[in-house]
């Protein structure tokens, strides 16, 4: 049965809240209609309410996921300070990326799981490739930022460095969540550190005259 008007933002968030357990618990590879459904205890006839199709299911979960990582803390933004640029910013938007707690491990696993449904869907996936753009765009200022202050190497594009870096925390990523063991999250800050030490304008002029 549909729910009454008055009770359609607490029926929402009762949906939204089954959504999410199923994607900690089984992934996006066990997010069905009739998953949520058993959650929530009810019929899948009352979802269709919300989701007409299973594709409108994965993007509202997409959406969840966006929520999620946008509302958790962010505590290495908060050490580099308010007023942070360059590379201190880059650095802090880029652990925040990294699965250095358990929570953060859960949200990388559901994020990870949900590629499979991305790549097989040409709207999801382009859904997925603006999010990274965005995340790109954001890097991107922080790397010209450095760029001026001299923190940075110059002979590549601040768009670039963006994208590499990108590139680079998320394969960390990926091999912390297959992982865990080999690379803790000692390990993969020490592997970041490395990475943007790597980009300096001294390494980089040592490594060419060498």
């Amino acid at each position: 049965m549909t729910p009454a008007r008055g009770d359609h933002e607490a029926r929402r968030a009762e949906v939204s809240a089954a959504v999410w357990r199923v994607l900690t618990e089984r992934g996006f590879a066990g997010l069905t209609l009739r998953a949520v459904a058993g959650e929530l205890g009810a019929t899948t006839g009352l979802l269709t309410h919300y989701f007409p199709s299973k594709r409108a299911l994965l993007r509202y979960a997409l959406d969840l996921l966006d929520e999620a990582h946008a509302a958790r803390p962010r505590p290495h933004a908060e050490a580099a300070g308010p007023d942070a640029e360059g590379l201190a910013a880059l650095r802090a938007a880029l652990l925040d990326i990294l699965p250095l707690t358990p929570e953060s491990a859960a949200g990388s696993r559901i994020w990870v799981s949900s590629w499979d449904a991305a790549l097989a869907d040409a709207e999801l996936a382009g859904d997925h490739a603006a999010r990274y753009r965005r995340a790109r765009s954001r890097m991107a200022e922080f790397a010209a930022a450095a760029q001026r202050r001299g923190e940075l190497r110059t002979d590549r594009t601040p768009q670039d460095l963006a994208g590499a870096a990108q590139s680079f925390v998320l394969g960390l990523v990926v091999q912390a969540l297959f992982a865990p063991e080999e690379f803790p999250p000692e390990r993969q800050r020490s592997l970041l550190d490395a990475y943007l030490a790597d980009l300096a304008p001294d390494r980089v002029g040592s490594a060419s005259s060498a």
